[in-house]
Order: C-alpha cells, then sequence, then structure tokens
C-alpha cells in the first residue's frame, strides 16, 4: 500500500483516493460505515484534474 500511496502522488492523484480495509462478512453496518466514510473522503477532494495529469 505504501508504494501504491507513492506511486499515486507521482502520477498527480491524491493518495487518499486509495483505501484498504478488511471487512468481514458478518460486519454489514461496520462495511455501511467504511464506505461511507470513503465517498465522503474523496467527495471532499473533489474530481480528478484528468487534463493536468502527466
Amino acid at each position: 500500500m505504501p508504494l501504491v500511496r507513492n506511486l499515486l502522488s507521482y502520477v498527480g492523484i491524491h493518495p487518499d483516493r486509495l483505501r484498504l480495509d478488511w471487512v468481514s462478512s458478518a460486519e454489514a453496518p461496520r462495511f455501511a460505515q467504511v464506505t461511507k466514510d470513503f465517498v465522503e473522503t474523496v467527495r471532499a477532494l473533489g474530481p480528478l484534474a484528468w487534463e493536468t495529469l502527466p
């Protein structure tokens, strides 16, 4: 994960757009919360500026 996050930064993509979290199939409420938190993070970052990427 640290390597991939560094690669994302290198190409101009904020590393917070990548998240790895382990959730059991028996943890539906936790899955919903993790997903909600990630969606909020990505929305706060805004859309990718593809035209400025190398």
